[in-house]
């Protein structure tokens, strides 16, 4: 009898990733916090919005952002579920086509706007070709997502990230892959004055090699890859294959499937 289950890049069991809205000015200093401590986030953007008021502009988003994922809030940032299928369509699709031609990259991340939606919204949300969309639920838990298009996250920033950070830093390594997962806005420390929050945070949680700092499309693309495993009728072989390579647990040892390779597990 073998006992597999998922960890991530590097046979790690652990991954941190976080999750900011609106693409406020503030991102540039939360940018500069999360690069100086490995921290690596998803920015969830308003097209229509750039270049305004208190708002990160067009020029710096390939820059500003390097490293990190932007991803799409809708043009304007309506409740979806209260627009017609055709005005959501075109909040999603416009959306996503002017970040894809800043970025000169596909765009496939989401936030719902004032995180509201419901089944139709996330029928849309599919049919525009999203591989996730994060929602503002928290479950004070590290578990992996059930439902992409229902992300929903471990908790804002200030729902006590200090104590949820030691907890997590806590858990025994080499276990089932638990993912620790962040939101907000960064206009709220300026708003909350709390600045020091964030700092201390990173610092607890940064450049430690028992985490994985991803994006959030970084964690869908790698589960999917894992999702993709074929394993032989006794399960003593497992082919990977995707163009990544993918680690899991066989028997409490980590061991990694090469991009495109088949390996045998021993008994």
């Amino acid at each position: 009898m073998t006992n597999r289950f998922t960890l991530f890049p590097g046979g790690k069991s652990k991954v941190l990733t976080l999750s900011y809205d609106d693409g406020n000015i503030a991102d540039r200093r939360l940018v500069d916090i999360f690069n100086r401590h490995g921290l690596r986030a998803a920015f969830h953007l308003n097209s229509a919005y750039l270049d305004k008021d208190n708002k990160v502009t067009r020029a710096e988003l390939p820059s500003l952002y390097a490293g990190h994922e932007i991803s799409c809030h809708s043009c304007t940032h309506p409740s979806l579920h209260q627009v017609s299928n055709e005005e959501m369509i075109r909040e999603l699709l416009d959306d996503r086509r002017t970040l894809e031609d800043i970025a000169g990259a596909p765009i496939r991340g989401l936030s719902y706007p004032n995180g509201r939606f419901d089944d139709r919204v996330v029928e849309v949300v599919r049919l525009c070709g999203f591989a996730y969309a994060r929602t503002t639920i928290a479950t004070a838990a590290f578990g992996l997502p059930a439902d992409p298009l229902r992300w929903a996250t471990t908790g804002h920033h200030k729902h006590d990230i200090l104590a949820k950070g030691r907890q997590f830093l806590e858990m025994p390594s080499g276990r089932e892959a638990s993912l620790f997962y962040v939101w907000g806005h960064s206009y709220e420390f300026d708003r909350e004055n709390n600045w020091q929050l964030i700092e201390d945070f990173a610092a607890q949680m940064g450049n430690n090699n028992d985490l994985w700092y991803a994006t959030n499309i970084d964690i869908i693309d790698y589960l999917a890859a894992v999702r993709r495993i074929i394993s032989s009728v006794d399960g003593s072989m497992l082919s990977n294959p995707s163009a990544i390579s993918v680690w899991v647990a066989h028997n409490g040892a980590p061991v990694e499937i090469p991009a495109g390779k088949t390996v045998k597990l021993d008994r």
